[in-house]
């Protein structure tokens, strides 16, 4: 092992870490790999004085982009990028779902956290998916479960459809390849739709299945949202779309002999997880907003699309419950049962990462951060990290939410 005077390089941060939050997740992740460092005035180049194991900081890091001149496996994956965003590479693009976080976060946290490959993570709010993504590539496995059947059908996509590439190829090839000429041009947009969805369901493999179903919910959205005048041709670039992001995903676990976590996606309630106690190594999440943004009523249109009476599921939904106090109470009841299950299922001594933020509701802010604090302390967590994060993306709904890191006793 070097000593501190016998190593000195530098550490280059990527060029689109830019937010405080950002750069204090930068230097979390130094600390894990016990990498002394020295942060420069321009803040984006960091002198290391020192690296236990360079190769696996190069390995796992989310924020750097090289170190000593060696760039690092996250540069080379997020190239694989079909989008002009920032963060959607592979598949993490796929469907638009509001407040979703950003890859990077939660590469880091699952660092800053030092869940290694083969240990469990949980995520019990698994939303679109992004902890399953970020955990199956660096080989630790992942249990994520949601209420939304959009959800679950959507990160399920998103980290097992590669696996299915060449039979998703073949009926894209076979049974979609002569859409636009056997829909006729003067169909109408509903026509249009039943036709697509009567091909879906012709499918007997499940995984194809739930493939060509998330690439039509995307279209219903693009249509709902986006005002997309032709469901068929949204479906189509779509389709295409995701099928490059799987080859992509393909390449990628090729190139670099990734070994992939295994990833479990169930339909099911936070607040009774079906997992044995002390059986987690790690918990990362981000409760619903459901009091301040009603998930339900934004994912309507893939939902009536499932088969969904939105009505009626709602009653199932963290937060959508109730009107004016009484949501709020039974959105803090549904909070606290949730975290004591999760409290249940965690190994004693490991982490849970909790991003959340104070809503505000009829003009009136809700304490939840803090309210989240007090739960954790009074169960015998102690707060690690408590980081203030900026918030873009989701309509002024809240400006700011906390990255919250406990550890249990």
């Amino acid at each position: 092992m070097p000593s501190e005077e016998q190593l000195k390089v530098s550490a280059k941060l990527f060029w689109n870490v830019q937010f405080i939050y950002e750069l204090e997740l930068a230097k979390k992740e130094l600390e894990a790999f016990n990498i002394r460092y020295k942060l420069n005035n321009n803040l984006r180049d960091i002198d290391i004085s020192f690296v236990p194991d360079g190769t696996e900081f190069l390995e796992r890091s989310a924020y750097f982009e090289e170190l000593g001149g060696k760039s690092s496996l996250y540069s080379k994956i997020t190239k694989a990028n079909v989008t002009r965003s920032l963060n959607q590479y592979l598949t993490h693009w796929i469907y638009p779902y509001k407040g979703k976080y950003h890859p990077q976060m939660i590469r880091a946290l699952l660092n800053i956290m030092r869940i290694q490959p083969g240990e469990s993570i949980l995520d019990p709010f698994i939303g679109s998916g992004t902890t399953a993504v970020e955990a199956q590539l660096l080989g630790i496995n992942c249990k994520g479960i949601d209420i939304s059947e959009v959800c679950t059908r959507v990160t399920q996509v998103k980290t097992q459809a590669h696996e299915n590439l060449e039979k998703i190829s073949k009926i894209f090839e076979t049974n979609f390849g002569d859409l636009k000429k056997k829909i006729q041009q003067k169909a109408t947009d509903e026509e249009e739709i039943s036709k697509i969805e009567s091909m879906i369901e012709e499918i007997d493999n499940s995984n194809v299945y739930n493939f060509f179903k998330v690439a039509s919910l995307i279209a219903h959205s693009d249509r709902a949202r986006r005002k997309k005048k032709s469901f068929t041709v949204s479906f189509l670039k779509n389709v295409e779309k995701m099928v490059v992001s799987l080859k992509d995903y393909q390449k990628i676990i090729s190139e670099y002999n990734l070994k992939l976590g295994n990833v479990s996606i169930e339909k099911g309630d936070a607040k009774q997880l079906q997992l044995q106690p002390n059986s987690i190594d790690g918990i990362i999440c981000s409760p619903p907003y459901s009091i301040a943004l009603n998930y339900v009523e934004n994912d309507k249109h893939a939902l009536d699309a499932l088969g969904f009476d939105p009505n009626v599921i709602k009653e199932e939904f963290i937060g959508v419950r109730g009107t004016g106090k009484t949501k709020i109470e039974l959105y803090n009841q549904d909070l606290i049962q949730s975290y004591k299950e999760m409290d249940r299922v965690l190994k004693a001594g490991k982490y849970c990462s909790i991003v959340i933020g104070n809503a505000t509701v009829d003009k009136k802010e809700v304490n939840t951060v803090e309210y989240t604090i007090d739960i954790f302390q009074n169960m015998g967590y102690t707060l690690e990290e408590n980081i203030d994060k900026i918030i873009f993306g989701l309509y002024n709904v809240m400006q700011k939410e906390n990255i919250l890191v406990f550890k249990k006793p």
